[in-house]
């Protein structure tokens, strides 16, 4: 059997692991079932994957993100590992070859959703492969009270049946310990070996700032800040709103939502990470499974939905164990608009009921009929159709997909494109001769910025009601703007597809996860609330509040943070003793440069260096061939 940490060299060219990873390991190749708790930036895909490769056989890999199991199948390839995914999109015939592939092939890694779990095909082949390990990412879906709850992930225990002999390990960044306990449980877990890394993130600085003008103070932030950066925004017109901003002020500024083409994203993301653009403004939909060391700062220009994703995405900042900053901005409104946008329009149960029975009334389905039957989805006609406003029945139809009573294609609602292919003044000389395409153009354009350097999802409905047209009178306008040549434009009538997973029962189809949304929608306003007292909270260390909120105790002021360098401006660090002891704790972790320990202890270069010269001199620690400095044995 090869040893991991020749795997970790020939595949990854690492020659140490980082805290945990080898235990993990090691545990995982004693068939043990393990539980890794691992925050962002961790390494938590070489722990399943090193041990996989060392086995004989194939590897199971659950996760809910579509781009993730992608990138990751892409980097497995690019090391000339054999890796596979069940994505949505694929013929009966490209997964009946696939996974023939998995029994017969030498396949290593074999990566699907929860949901392809409910197929007969993929549980028959399954049972067929020798299966070495089964790897449950994202791990804290499977629990009610887990940052995203997913029923599907409950499909996972049937891969004990087909496979009893495997281990499992569950792998995730954000887990309180009720969440740790329950996915567990429902893992059917023996005897689990669990590992808990520490939320503690000593090379970032926790920032809340209240800010009356926030363009103006992220101006001065990346300023003094030039290093890679990362700018979260809500949405995606803030996205483009924002980098046209930065731009304007002579940063070298990029946007990134969900919305972009696959191209333009790699684009731009090559960009960014070979330092190219030093600033990326993005959407939520950003930063999984990007491993940039060098991230100098994350700013939230808005509160964030929950401390869980906040703290990933804080954590892709600092990642090389320089000094980095994670800010929030934040102002009077932006308690009232988080509300708004994740509390006051979650939709009731009766919203729901309706909404379901509309949608099987739409597609004509009677009562006890309808499962597993596909239709092809017109989202715009349908909200048209019953007077619905469209963000609602978004987010009640992707509630049903999420609760597996409807399945929608991966492309819902994300089918209408546009981007205009001429210049700025080559569609004013157009528009001049084409009086009648002024206002729809206008509003257009007003809507959505970057239209001209980049295919953007539109939504037709807003469009038709800014311009006073009709949607079958915008549709005709953009047409005939295509066939002149000026716009890229790609429309469908059938913008998704629906699968109806159930048969309709109506009410008692809602019945029966009704319980379930409604400790989905109280979990969501915990966690809402619980970013609002973070933010309002200006006693208590920042880092001890995250260290706290995930069930970590946590003592020690970080120095660093808001709310330290406001109570105690000295940092804690009151004489030469005091600072001593704080560069030997630090260096326990790992060797670090005398720049490093100045920024995370708040000293000043002269006391941090006078005391290293001290603790040289009394034999404590020695100066590496790196000039980094580290414990003496």
């Amino acid at each position: 059997m090869a040893h991991p940490i020749n795997i970790l060299e020939r595949y990854w060219q690492h020659t140490s692991f980082r805290p945990l990873q080898e235990d993990i390991i090691n545990a995982v190749l004693e068939n043990d079932d393990v539980f890794a708790l691992l925050p962002t930036g961790g390494g938590k895909s070489v722990c399943f994957q090193i041990p996989a490769i060392i086995k004989e056989g194939i590897c199971i890999v659950i996760s809910p993100l579509i781009a993730l199991m992608k990138d990751q199948v892409k980097t497995l390839k690019d090391k000339g590992i054999k890796a596979v995914a069940l994505t949505s999109g694929i013929s009966y015939h490209e997964l009946d070859v696939l996974l023939d592939n998995c029994i017969y092939g030498n396949i290593k890694f074999l990566y699907l959703s929860p949901e392809r779990l409910q197929q007969d095909i993929v549980q028959r082949r399954i049972e067929q492969m020798n299966v070495n390990l089964i790897a449950v990412d994202e791990a804290h879906c499977i629990s009610q009270w887990g940052n995203d709850f997913r029923p599907a992930y409950k499909n996972i225990l049937i891969l004990r049946k087909l496979q009893p002999n495997a281990n499992i390990i569950a792998l995730t960044a954000t887990a309180k310990q009720n969440v740790v306990d329950e996915t567990m449980k429902a893992l059917d877990f023996i005897s689990p070996q669990v590992y808990r890394a520490s939320f503690k993130r000593p090379s970032i600085s926790y920032q809340v700032r209240f800010s009356e003008d926030k363009l103006y103070d992220l101006e001065q932030i990346l300023k003094k800040h030039t290093g890679p950066s990362i700018v979260y925004v809500r949405s995606r017109k803030s996205s483009v709103d924002i980098k046209t901003q930065l731009d304007t002020l002579g940063f070298k500024a990029a946007f990134f939502h969900g919305g972009l083409n696959n191209k333009d994203k790699e684009t731009l993301l090559d960009d960014w990470t070979a330092n190219r653009t030093q600033v990326m403004v993005a959407t939520t939909a950003f930063g999984m499974g990007i491993d940039k060391a060098d991230v100098e700062t994350v700013i939230h220009l808005n509160l964030p939905e929950s401390l869980e994703s906040y703290y990933q995405e804080a954590g892709r900042a600092g990642r090389n164990g320089d000094g980095a900053y994670a800010i929030i901005l934040t102002n009077n409104a932006d308690e009232q608009l988080v509300k708004n946008q994740f509390i006051n329009n979650l939709p009731s149960i009766d919203e729901i009921k309706f909404t379901y029975r509309k949608l099987c009334n739409y597609f004509q389905i009677s009562y006890g009929e309808g499962e597993l039957s596909a239709h092809q989805f017109n989202f715009n006609a349908f909200c048209k159709a019953y007077g619905f406003e469209a963000k609602k029945t978004y987010d009640i139809l992707t509630l049903l997909d999420r609760n597996s009573i409807v399945k929608l294609s991966q492309q819902f609602n994300f089918r209408t494109r546009l981007q205009f292919t001429v210049t700025n003044s080559g569609l004013f000389s157009y528009l001049e001769n084409h009086a009648y395409m002024q206002v729809p153009v206008k509003t257009i354009l007003r809507t959505y910025g970057g239209i001209f350097e980049h295919q953007l999802s539109i939504n037709l409905n807003l469009i038709a009601k800014k311009a006073s047209i009709s949607v079958e009178r915008l549709i005709t306008l953009l047409t005939k703007l295509e066939q002149d040549e000026v716009v890229d434009f790609q429309h469908s009538n059938t913008d998704s597809e629906v699968i109806f997973l159930l048969p309709r029962e109506d009410d008692k189809t809602i019945n029966r996860i009704a319980s379930t949304i409604l400790k989905q929608q109280e979990q969501r306003r915990r966690q809402v609330f619980s970013v609002i007292d973070y933010v309002e909270n200006h006693q208590t260390c920042r880092s001890i509040q995250l260290l706290n909120y995930f069930d970590e105790d946590a003592k020690e002021n970080c120095g660093k943070c808001s709310v330290c360098i406001t109570k105690y401006p000295n940092n804690g660090i009151l004489n030469n003793q005091d600072l001593k002891f704080r560069i030997l704790e630090r260096l326990k972790s790992h060797p670090q440069s005398s720049r490093q320990l100045e920024q995370e202890l708040r000293g000043g270069k002269n006391d941090v260096l006078r005391t290293l010269k001290i603790l040289l001199e009394q034999d404590l620690i020695a100066l590496t061939r790196a000039n980094t400095y580290r414990l003496k044995q």
